[in-house]
């Protein structure tokens, strides 16, 4: 099936019970066994398996073209996880513009277990054949990065792993660009993460996590985490993001047309010395980006020439843009990340312009999304 027909159906067959078409929310914690230790179609218990979260993880697994997909009560919860598969003294590498909260848990908290971590410049593959040891374990990727929107050669990167004696595994977080745009597994990648939070969910209603692969070794070394950790999805929040799924493609070409008409604006601004969007004809890895994404997607960042103060003041001005963290939802926001979403990174080698200002352009009209851009420039 293509893309858009398995949004509205993998997984998702019309309930065997009374012929639902939407999934239900199966809102249980436990399940009457058969006998002592003889659960029905595996379920005993919802930390364990649950049939809306099966539903949800089945429809993950195949839009990313896996063969297992996992859910998680966030992205940072799926990444933890993911984690969880190296051990002290093992090697972690990891790109130099990554999501805040990633930062935060791999440099405060898992370095005090005994991991370590490097931070490069992912854009140069031989950075990473360069930065690779003998403990490595683990390569983490973002692509496009958050927030400074970077494009990573992903196959190139997939090749030199893969060839390292150790074999580490290669991670793609693919929130920005979602499985409509880019498809890490088919480019080489052995997990992909996933912030349903933001595009999946598409609302700005739920929060979760994803993980999909195709090895059967890595999925059921991830499955006994997820069950022994829990950090799993209620019921509800698996539904929200079912019915957000239905809509990514019609959404995604949304965002993607809405930014791309503001990116050309924002390019010839006097306020803005650089804007970053993987497919205008400015960025620097515009050639991969449109080589493995289908579009450019709905992100956007720039940098005011007169630094922070400009940018608060764009940021406060807005009227239509709502100043907040998060993205991906069909309503346009706007942040300054070096004081929001990526303040954790402060006084780090990964810190970030505080000039910066990044939007989530929504899904409504162009032209207004443009004139409110317009007149919070003017009061920068």
């Amino acid at each position: 099936m293509k893309f858009e027909t398995l949004t509205i159906h993998a997984g998702q067959e019309p309930d065997p019970n009374n012929g639902a078409v939407m999934t239900p929310i199966y809102q249980t914690s436990t399940y009457a066994q058969d006998g002592v230790g003889k659960a029905r179609q595996g379920y005993e218990y919802s930390r364990t398996k649950n049939p809306t979260r099966l539903a949800l993880e089945n429809c993950l697994a195949a839009l990313e073209g896996g063969l297992y997909g996992l859910a998680f009560s966030s992205g940072m919860a799926a990444t933890d996880t993911v984690l969880r598969l190296v051990s002290s003294g093992d090697h972690v590498l990891a790109g130099n513009d990554v999501y805040g909260g990633t930062f935060r848990l791999f440099d405060k908290v898992l370095t005090r277990y005994g991991m370590k971590f490097d931070f490069v410049d992912t854009t140069d593959p031989e950075n990473v054949a360069d930065s690779l040891t003998p403990q490595t374990r683990l390569v983490w990727l973002e692509t496009p990065t958050n927030p400074l929107l970077s494009v990573t050669d992903i196959r190139a990167v997939a090749e030199i792993v893969h060839a390292h004696p150790n074999h580490p595994l290669l991670v793609v977080d693919n929130t920005f660009a979602t499985p409509y745009l880019q498809r890490p597994l088919e480019l080489g990648a052995d997990i992909v993460i996933h912030s349903m939070t933001k595009y999946l969910g598409g609302h700005s209603d739920t929060v979760g996590g994803a993980a999909i692969v195709r090895d059967k070794a890595v999925y059921e070394k991830l499955a006994f985490l997820q069950n022994a950790v829990g950090a799993v999805p209620g019921p509800m929040d698996c539904f929200l993001v079912l019915r957000g799924i239905k809509t990514l493609p019609v959404r995604m070409d949304r965002h993607t047309e809405n930014a791309a008409s503001l990116a050309d604006y924002l390019a010839g601004h006097s306020k803005i010395s650089r804007v970053m969007y993987p497919f205008h004809s400015s960025h620097p890895q515009v050639h991969i980006a449109k080589r493995q994404m289908k579009a450019g997607g709905g992100m956007i960042s720039f940098i005011m020439k007169e630094g922070r103060d400009a940018a608060v003041k764009a940021a406060e001005a807005t009227k239509i843009f709502t100043l907040a963290e998060s993205l991906g939802g069909v309503e346009s926001l706007i942040e300054v990340p070096a004081a929001m979403t990526h303040l954790s990174t402060a006084g780090s080698q990964i810190a970030v312009d505080p000039g910066l200002v990044r939007l989530s352009v929504g899904i409504e009209h162009k032209d207004d999304l443009l004139a409110d851009i317009e007149q919070a420039l003017d009061k920068a």
